[in-house]
């Protein structure tokens, strides 16, 4: 007995034709990673325009918001100037320093304060207590001290970036399995040991988050300081470009604090990363 023929139904393309039913081109989607840096620029591109028109349409006025085309005009203006160049300089030298001085200090402090309990216990208190006071309110202390300089700067940005690295840090060290630190101590590992072999490794993705809170709130208390003191730097730019009524030459400058802010977070993150190539969070990052 012979069977009876069949015929095979093809639905859509074959693999790897990138055809879809019907023969028609198979639509390609583009990966995350790739849409969403463009939907970031869309939603920059509409800002633009919005502040683009606004002016024009008599609802602001174009005194107190000038059109984004003024402000980029401004902002060209301001690369061909030594000055703020100058000020630039001035505000990551405040920044730059007060950042290793904070992440030194506070990891220092951390593991030591974290990794005795009696210390942890000692200075619990007295951290928040310390930790939640504005660095701003620091100010007239700073301009008592040292005046309208470096020192000034140094004093508010560390202050407030050292809070964001020594937390951190205790809670990295404080979320050490036990299981772990017995078996380090069965096998007679020391506390240099133990410090190096156990508690870093857990407190380390700990550090990096601490670290880029750090470089983001250094360089808000580096140009505040330069703002209100008058320390040399973008803020003090901002301030007398403000006090001379130069309307186009504020928004540009703001517009550079907000691109150097942008930039500091995008380079901890690269950082960060780098530094936690091990970690199961930046692998699943990265492989999605």
């Amino acid at each position: 007995m012979t069977r009876p023929a069949t015929s095979t139904t093809v639905v859509g393309g074959s693999a790897g034709t990138g055809t879809g039913p019907g023969g028609a081109p198979a639509r390609r989607r583009l990966p995350d990673r790739a849409v969403t840096p463009l939907r970031g620029l869309a939603g920059l591109a509409g800002l633009v325009a919005v502040l683009e028109a606004l002016p024009h349409t008599g609802l602001v006025s174009a005194d107190y918001l000038p059109p984004a085309s003024e402000t980029v005009r401004a902002l060209w203006g301001l690369l061909a100037e030594q000055t703020f160049w100058t000020a630039l300089g001035d505000t990551l030298t405040g920044w730059g320093l007060g950042l290793v001085i904070s992440v030194v200090a506070g990891v220092a402090a951390g593991l030591v304060i974290g990794s005795v309990p009696v210390l942890r216990a000692v200075t619990a208190s007295t951290i928040e207590f310390l930790r939640p006071i504005p660095s701003v309110a620091l100010i007239p202390v700073a301009v008592l001290l040292y005046g309208a300089d470096l020192r000034s700067k140094l004093l508010l940005v560390v202050y407030a970036a050292f809070w964001q690295v020594i937390v951190q840090v205790l809670a990295g060290i404080q979320d050490v399995d036990p299981v772990a630190d017995d078996t380090a101590r069965s096998y007679r590992l020391g506390t240099w040991g133990r410090l190096r072999h156990v508690m870093w490794p857990t407190a380390l993705p700990y550090v990096m988050t601490g670290v880029r809170l750090a470089a983001t709130v250094a360089l808000i208390l580096a140009v505040t300081a330069e703002l209100v003191i008058g320390a040399p730097g973008l803020g003090q730019e901002i301030a007398v470009a403000q006090t001379s009524g130069a309307v186009p030459r504020v928004y540009a400058l703001v517009l550079v604090t907000g691109l150097l802010g942008v930039a500091v977070n995008l380079a901890a993150r690269a950082v960060e990363r780098r530094a936690l190539h091990w970690h199961q969070s930046v692998r699943t990052e990265v492989n999605a």
